[in-house]
């Protein structure tokens, strides 16, 4: 096994990815191949492959049993959504996201390509495009991943023909601009045989592109601060009452977007006060400047009312503040969600109650059309949603931001997470109905 040192891998970009694709299409013959030729897996997971592999007479390593023992854990009646892969090359580190493929869940695929700034869309050479084919790109347009991946696996099936795999890629790639996808791969590969998913494939010559790891390995990650708008939601108010620090107010969270600068002007948000940063504090000692995933202590020049779920962002770049909010969703829990629904809305580290006022359409994944106000949408349901919330909220959309233009919708009785929102996300939606919501304290 290659040996990454700490230097090397502290100089290395993250990469999160999310791989998609309907059963039987190779998935975990992918990951295994990947981890295993890239030297990512540790030798006595390899041993138990082996012995694994031997005792159901297979002369070779089947590798897809790498993630097997997620599969046992769920047939023990153990819920995993999502399983999550960690490993590393010298060029780059990698968080995976592998969902499951089959159409009831849907819901699971928006929680791993959520965080996600790559997804990989595996087809079966001899199926080509099909219906789940086209609901994981029109997730991926939904959640406006940057880069999408589209792995056409088994080619060694198809004698790894060129024509099969130029077809499947004219007819994937033009679907998925349709939807608004910025950018699509699309790689010839074999999971099994190990074409063109580390190694480049002797079998098709005709194909000059990069390999999947290559490619993985090569594709730019969005780390250019000055386009992001900066944001800090507030975790905790720190006031440690020391002798060395008798007057010391810390405002701590992880920074969601964007860089902060000490002497920048910023906002407190909801309440609009306005002063500056008098300094920052990273792993306790003070800097001058911080940024997106950095976890900071910021202090400020004026005493301001500021506690848990306050927004901190520049003055010169603030997001509206708003008690009305239009997203998609997508329905997550076995209960319905309704028009008329109580709920909690999560934005940030803000929690408030909140009504759903409307559901103007469910999006049909098959085809892409609007069913028009369906009334509720039930778990995998992707749909348009109009809410309002008891306090004023700074939202930003999310075509600005994935991480503060997203929330979630909490069940105010037991905690259950009911559905995940995307501000002010749309396709074409019908005419609002009347508002019929019954005034009983929550319809604000």
């Amino acid at each position: 096994m290659t040996t990454i040192t700490t230097e090397e891998l502290s100089a290395t970009t993250l990469l999160r990815f999310a791989t998609a694709g309907s059963v039987d299409d190779g998935k975990s013959t992918l990951v295994g191949r990947l981890l295993h030729d890239s030297k990512s897996i540790l030798t006595d997971q390899l041993e138990a492959v082996e012995r694994a592999s031997a005792g159901r007479g297979q002369g070779a390593p089947d590798l897809a049993l790498l993630t097997d023992g997620l599969r046992a854990e769920r047939e023990q009646g153990i819920t995993i959504d999502v399983a999550y892969r960690y490993f590393a090359t010298p060029r780059r580190r990698f968080i995976l996201a592998d969902t499951p493929g089959h159409v009831q869940y849907t819901r699971n695929m928006v929680t791993g390509a959520s965080t996600a700034e790559l997804t990989v869309i595996l087809v079966d050479a001899r199926n080509g495009v099909v219906e789940q084919t086209r609901r994981h790109a029109a997730i991926a347009a939904l959640l406006r991943v940057p880069h999408v991946v589209l792995a056409v696996n088994k080619m060694d099936l198809v004698e790894y023909q060129e024509s099969v795999f130029a077809a499947i890629a004219e007819e994937f790639t033009a679907y998925a601009l349709e939807l608004g996808v910025p950018e699509v791969t699309a790689i010839p590969i074999s999971a099994l045989a190990g074409d063109n998913v580390v190694d480049p494939s002797a079998n098709m010559d005709w194909y000059g592109g990069p390999t999947f790891l290559e490619h993985l390995e090569s594709v730019p990650v969005a780390h250019d601060l000055s386009h992001c708008h900066a944001r800090l939601p507030v975790q905790y108010v720190i006031r440690p009452q020391t002798a060395e620090h008798p007057d010391y107010r810390g405002y701590a969270g992880q920074i969601a977007a964007g860089s902060f600068r000490v002497g920048e002007q910023v906002s407190v948000l909801p309440s609009g006060r306005s002063t500056k940063i008098a300094g920052i504090d990273l792993l306790g000692k003070p800097v001058d400047i911080a940024w997106t995933t950095q976890s900071v202590t910021v202090l400020l020049e004026d005493d301001i009312d500021i506690s848990r779920g306050d927004l901190i962002v520049p003055s010169k770049d603030a997001p509206p503040t708003t008690q009305d909010i239009e997203a998609t969703v997508c329905h997550v829990a076995d209960a319905p969600l309704t028009v008329g629904h109580r709920v909690l809305l999560k934005h940030g580290t803000r929690t408030v109650k909140a009504i759903v006022k409307d559901i103007p359409s469910r999006l049909t994944l098959d085809d892409l059309s609007l069913h028009p106000h369906p009334g509720q949408l039930v778990a995998n349901d992707i749909g348009r949603v109009k809410i309002r919330t008891a306090e004023p909220l700074p939202v930003d959309s999310y075509a600005d931001s994935r991480r503060t233009g997203s929330f979630i919708l909490i069940d105010p009785n037991d905690g259950t997470t009911l559905t995940a929102g995307m501000v002010g996300e749309s396709f074409a939606s019908p005419e609002p109905v009347k508002d019929e919501t019954d005034d009983d304290g929550w319809d604000f």
